[in-house]
């Protein structure tokens, strides 16, 4: 595998977040078509117990297709991990660009989705996970080029502090009122600061780990 070009592997990776992101796209096409055939809207309406399911198994499968896809793109654990995040930025991204394509939908980046349904249900406007997925994008890029320049990323506590921060901030705002989804009611005004502030810690930590990962491997 270390003998594989970078460009090789960056481009196999991303081809392969590119098809993943259609074959979920055309899962939710179908999905729709059966639950809201008069189009998608909240609040949500009931799934049939066996469709939700088997559609939580889909959602599990797929974190660990791209989990496997960026264990044989890397050598070293956080490379991995870079190649996980540019194959899940792009999956994300072109699930939407996918499904404007073939059903012209969002019709705004304001419109709400359901993003996941693991442990309970996500819910947010899609102009955020698009941004997660950007940024996603952005910091696997700069993990893997450093190991394909022969150098190491090395994450600080600065960076894990942050994160988890951040993480906790946009979860919360993605499940803080799935009681009424859950019962089916319209949900709360999405809350975007947390988005933001949860933005802010992932750029504000990785810069603290990238800078630090340059200057150890001068």
């Amino acid at each position: 595998m270390n003998r594989i070009p970078y460009g090789y592997r960056l481009t196999s990776v991303v081809l392969f977040g590119l098809c993943m992101a259609y074959f979920e796209a055309a899962v939710v096409v179908y999905l729709r078509e059966l639950i809201y055939p008069e189009g998608f809207s909240l609040p949500l309406r009931i799934i049939p117990g066996d469709i939700l399911c088997v559609e939580i198994a889909r959602e599990a499968a797929s974190l660990l297709m791209i989990m496997s896809v960026a264990a044989l793109a890397g050598r070293r654990f956080w490379e991995r991990f870079g190649y996980f995040l540019i194959i899940f930025g792009v999956w994300d991204i072109f699930y939407y660009v996918w499904l404007w394509v073939t059903i012209d939908w969002p019709s705004s980046l304001v419109e709400w989705d359901v993003l996941f349904l693991i442990p309970r249900p996500w819910l947010a406007p899609v102009i955020a996970p698009i941004l997660i997925a950007l940024l996603m994008v952005l910091f696997g890029l700069a993990i893997t080029r450093l190991y394909a320049r022969g150098k190491t990323f090395r994450p600080t506590v600065v960076l894990v502090t942050l994160s988890l921060l951040g993480t906790g901030d946009i979860l919360y705002s993605f499940m803080h009122d799935t009681n009424a989804v859950c019962n089916f009611q319209m949900p709360q005004p999405y809350m975007y600061w947390l988005l933001i502030v949860g933005l802010v810690c992932y750029v504000l930590g990785f810069l603290h780990a990238w800078l630090r990962s340059r200057l150890l491997n001068a």
